[in-house]
C-alpha cells in the first residue's frame, strides 16, 4: 500500500486542479482525480477532509468558488477564481530594473549567490537586460555574508536560540569563546555585525562576523531567551548607525595618497588649533579636514592607509588608531615594521 500523501501536498494538488479546471470540479471529480483524496476511507471521511481543505484555502486568501449547474441546483462544483487571486503584471522602467538588478548583485558571497542569481533570472524574464545594472554601476555596494557564520546566525536570530563561537577581538587581539543571545544582524561597511547579549559579561555586545573563527554552534533550545526591547536594540545599535552629531577630524595626509579620504574633505576651519607636535608631523604632508560621525569607523579607515594618514585631532580617534596598530604589532610575530599613523602628537 502506497504511503499517504501529506496534507500540505494534498492542498497544493487541490489548488493546481481547481486553477486549471476549464469550468468546475465536482466533489466526485476531486475525490477520483486529485492525489490525496483517495486516501479517505469513507464518504464521511472524504467530506470532512474536503471541507477542511476548502476552509484552509479560503483562510489563506485563495478564493475557492462554489458553482452550481444552471439546470440542476443540487449539482455543485468548485473552482478557484484566478482573476481575483493572481497579481497583475508588473511593469518596470529600465532604471527600476537596473536598480533591482544592482540590488541582487550586492550579494556576492557564496551563501547568498544562489538566491541572488534566481532573482536576476526573474528580472531578466520581465525585460531586464544583462547589463541593466550598468545604469547605476558607480553606486554598487558589496556586502559579504560573513562566511560560514552568516547562515547559522540568521537562524539563531529568527529562532531566539543562544549560540557560542570563537571570536578574535580587534582592539585587544584576544581570541576566546563567546556565549551570546543573538538579537540582530546589521550590514555595515561591506560586512556584517551581530548585535547580541553576551551571557558571560551580562551586557550587550557587537561582533563582526569576519572576526568569528570556526563554526557557530547552538547553545540550548530555540526560544531560549527573551527578545530584546526596542530600547535595548536602539542602545546596542547606536555605535553602528552613526546618528550622532557630525564632527570634523584633522588629518596629516601624504600627497597623492588616500584619495577616498581627500574626496570627503572640507575646508580647514580658519581658527583651528593644532596639537603640540603637529608641525613636525605635517612636514611633507598636507592638512586635511574630514567630517565623520563614527570615530571607530574613521579609525579603521585610517589604519588601512598606514603612515600615509596620521590623525591629529580628535584625540579619541587618534588613540583608537594607535591601539589598533599596537595590537597589530603585537600579533606580528615575524617582526615586520608597523609604522602607520603612530607618530607622537600630544594633545593641545
Amino acid at each position: 500500500m502506497p504511503p499517504a500523501i501529506p496534507p500540505a501536498e494534498r492542498l497544493l494538488n487541490l489548488v493546481i486542479a481547481l486553477v486549471n479546471t476549464p469550468g468546475r470540479m465536482t466533489k466526485e471529480q476531486v475525490r477520483s482525480s486529485v492525489a490525496g483524496y483517495g486516501d479517505a476511507r469513507s464518504d464521511d471521511a472524504f467530506e470532512r477532509m474536503f471541507e477542511r481543505d476548502k476552509d484552509t484555502l479560503r483562510d489563506l486568501g485563495i478564493p475557492v468558488l462554489t458553482v452550481t449547474h444552471a439546470g440542476h441546483g443540487d449539482d455543485i462544483g468548485y473552482r478557484i477564481d484566478v482573476e481575483h487571486w493572481s497579481l497583475p503584471a508588473v511593469e518596470l522602467t529600465a532604471a527600476e530594473l537596473g536598480v533591482l538588478a544592482l540590488a541582487a548583485q550586492v550579494w556576492q558571497d557564496q551563501s547568498l549567490r544562489a538566491d541572488s542569481t534566481r532573482a536576476l533570472t526573474k528580472l531578466r524574464a520581465v525585460g531586464a537586460e544583462p547589463g541593466a545594472a550598468d545604469l547605476v554601476a558607480g553606486l554598487a555596494p558589496r556586502v559579504r555574508a560573513g562566511g560560514d557564520a552568516f547562515g547559522p546566525l540568521v537562524d539563531a536570530v529568527q529562532n531566539r536560540q543562544a549560540v557560542r563561537f570563537t571570536y578574535h577581538a580587534a582592539t585587544t587581539g584576544e581570541v576566546r569563546e563567546r556565549r551570546v543571545e543573538p538579537w540582530k544582524l546589521l550590514a555595515r561597511r561591506g560586512g556584517w555585525v551581530l548585535l547580541a547579549r553576551d551571557r558571560d559579561r551580562g551586557a550587550s555586545r557587537s561582533f563582526r562576523l569576519s572576526r568569528i573563527r570556526g563554526a557557530v554552534r547552538p547553545l540550548g533550545p530555540a526560544g531560549g531567551f527573551t527578545a530584546p526591547t526596542p530600547e535595548e536594540l536602539a542602545d546596542a545599535s547606536r555605535a553602528w548607525v552613526g546618528d550622532g552629531p557630525e564632527r570634523t577630524a584633522l588629518l596629516a595626509v601624504t600627497p597623492e595618497r588616500a584619495g577616498a579620504v581627500r574626496a570627503r574633505a572640507v575646508p580647514v576651519p580658519p581658527d583651528v588649533t593644532l596639537p603640540v607636535g603637529a608641525d613636525r608631523v605635517l612636514a611633507g604632508r598636507e592638512l586635511v579636514a574630514v567630517p565623520y560621525r563614527l570615530g571607530w569607523e574613521l579609525a579603521e579607515e585610517v589604519v588601512g592607509y598606514g603612515d600615509a594618514v596620521v590623525v591629529l585631532e580628535p584625540a579619541d580617534v587618534r588613540d583608537q588608531v594607535v591601539g589598533m596598530l599596537r595590537v597589530a604589532a603585537t600579533l606580528d610575530r615575524a617582526g615586520a615594521r608597523v609604522s602607520g599613523g603612530v607618530e607622537e602628537v600630544r594633545g593641545a
